[in-house]
């Protein structure tokens, strides 16, 4: 694992470095994994009903704190106002979620056996480390902390480098809702000291958001030590357009769909593949309205930036067309739309983490398949057809851990979110979410 900056609010429009946040010592480390071991009875011993009340309160605080809490996101990565404070919604929505189902997906499973009784009974497994990204700096941790702690797990939480106040903010709104010393730690580790974290024996499981070599360099150590780890990773998610009721709408939606978070979203669409008879007018109409809703958001950092030029840069040399309506300044990086491409080009298996989208021509329904899945990702995807029986087929064939038919922006806190191949494994939110670290004890009984 590369070492990684110091934790710094720089705010991406202009540069500036806001505030700095001092980088954990390894003895703040070991006070932290203490502190979340100290509150592991505290898990084991009391009610869900108990942990669920404390869930409800951190909603409320996220409601009450809304304003700072968005106002934060967007000085430190960049993110459009509204769309943080949409962002905090979504955190209300997912706190809430678990604190109303907690005590039902959480309850006793009994299991028919021939003589006596069995049951399986879901319990915490004790100390959980969470690794978060920049992109979505609540909703990230909401997803994580939300099941695990109402499940009775305790936390140690390392942010991104980037998100320093957010953290401190959402540990201070755990604190302050009641949550005992230890149940949820804010930690501005290193990569090295993570490693540590990851081999201790305390810590019972890791679940990371991030970058597929971040996820494999987790993995790699976590399996070392036998620990079980949930990975949400990158994704080039297709959208696929098969025939259409409305073509406008379709192409509002996929403009949409590829600019949520500023075209820095896991699971935004990226590549577009169209059937050959929508193909020229969809691809016209898209690049006239995904150029008009050019960002005016800065990408989450200057290096952002750079790392998108280059992707662009490099398409281009092997042949593909850039249309775009604007000059890139700083982190700033205008809309703009990829043409001429096939999965013979690079470009076509890589992520483009910001406002540009790649469009593929498809014969038929058969060759968008194959294009959609011609890649190394497996987060979402996008199905567009009037047709409800290619719905049901195509949506069986195209490997990936979602697909959304005829609609974009449909996630919501009771569905599970995760992926297959590169995209990592496991699941968050819904019923699976609360699923990934539980003991599942089975408890048999027969007569003495």
């Amino acid at each position: 694992m590369t070492e990684q900056p110091g934790y710094a609010v720089t705010d991406p429009a202009t540069g500036e470095v806001v505030a700095t946040y001092p980088t954990a010592t390894d003895a703040d480390v070991e006070r932290a994994l203490a502190a979340a071991q100290g509150a592991v009875a505290w898990g084991r011993r009391g009610t869900v009903a108990e942990r669920a009340a404390l869930l409800r309160r951190v909603a409320a605080l996220h409601t009450e704190r809304r304003a700072d809490l968005a106002a934060t996101i967007t000085r430190e990565m960049g993110k459009p106002l509204e769309d943080a404070e949409g962002e905090i919604d979504f955190c209300v929505d997912i706190y809430t979620f678990y604190a109303d189902n907690a005590e039902s997906l959480l309850a006793d499973e009994p299991i028919k056996v021939g003589e006596g009784s069995a049951v399986v009974r879901r319990r915490p497994v004790g100390v959980l480390l969470g690794i978060m990204p920049w992109n979505f700096p609540a909703y990230q941790v909401a997803r994580f902390a939300a099941p695990n702690l109402v499940a009775g797990n305790t936390i140690v939480l390392k942010h991104a480098p980037q998100c320093p106040a957010s953290a401190a903010a959402l540990e201070q709104i755990f604190h302050d809702a009641g949550f005992p010393e230890g149940a949820y730690v804010n930690i501005y580790a290193t990569n090295e000291q993570i490693a540590g974290m990851i081999a201790d024996p305390r810590v019972q499981g890791v679940s990371l958001t991030g970058s597929e070599r971040a996820g494999a360099a987790v993995a790699e150590i976590a399996g070392r030590h036998l620990k079980k780890v949930v990975l949400e990773l990158g994704g080039s998610d297709p959208f696929i357009v098969l025939s259409s009721a409305d073509l406008d709408d379709t192409v509002d939606k996929a403009v949409s769909a590829r600019l949520d978070n500023t075209g820095q979203s896991c699971n935004a669409a990226k590549r577009f593949i169209v059937v050959e008879d929508l193909y020229d007018e969809f691809v016209t109409k898209f690049t006239e309205r995904l150029l008009a809703s050019s960002p005016a958001a800065p990408l989450s950092s200057q290096a952002a930036a750079d790392t998108l030029a280059r992707q662009v840069d490099a398409a281009v040399a092997e042949g593909a067309v850039h249309h775009t309506a604007g000059e890139r300044q700083g982190a700033y990086f205008p809309a703009g739309v990829l043409t001429g491409l096939t999965t013979d080009h690079a470009v076509a298996h890589q992520e483009l983490f910001g406002p540009v989208a790649m469009v593929f021509r498809a014969a038929d329904e058969a060759e968008a398949v194959d294009i959609a899945n011609d890649t190394p990702y497996g987060l979402g995807s996008y199905l567009f057809t009037t047709d409800p029986d290619q719905a049901r087929r195509v949506a069986d064939h195209i490997d990936a851990g979602m697909v959304f038919v005829n609609g974009v922006g449909a996630e919501s806190a009771e569905l599970p979110f995760g992926g297959v191949k590169r995209s990592g494994f496991g699941r968050e939110l819904g019923n699976s979410g609360i699923e990934e670290f539980l003991n599942k004890k089975l408890i048999r009984t027969v007569k003495p």
